[in-house]
């Protein structure tokens, strides 16, 4: 379980660090630099956090197999929904109500730290080598 939940971690971040790169290169071309905090939360949590997450399940057997796959989802939505949250709550290009633009955002930053505090007691349920 791990070896599948660690190439679908990496494939994901893969995504968030060219999207991540991209905006950052898009905001030096037009030399506007108001979106800095979502190209950092981008590239820091969907791209550096994830990744990690996914070499680690990589390197390490996990005694409890269904919580690999419940802080992956938890990873996968929480940076979604933080980064896209942002977005949204930046620049808001579809028009939605504020309350729900900020639903999105909280939301998916709640699910992200219950991502980052599973992961901490996942690092203590790994199988002796």
């Amino acid at each position: 379980m791990e070896k599948v939940w660690s190439l679908r971690l990496i494939r994901f971040s893969a995504i968030f660090g060219f999207l991540g790169t991209y905006l950052g290169s898009h905001m030096a071309g037009q030399m506007d630099y108001s979106l800095r905090p979502i190209h950092a939360h981008i590239l820091l949590v969907g791209w550096l956090s994830v990744f990690a997450w996914g070499i680690f399940y990589h390197a390490y057997t996990i005694k409890y197999k269904k919580l690999v796959t419940i802080h992956g989802i938890l990873a996968m939505v929480g940076a979604v929904g933080l980064t896209g949250g942002m977005w949204l709550y930046n620049l808001n290009p579809f028009n939605w109500g504020d309350t729900l633009v900020m639903v999105i955002f909280i939301v998916g930053g709640t699910l992200l730290l219950l991502a980052f505090l599973l992961f901490a007691v996942i690092t203590f349920l790994t199988e002796k080598e």
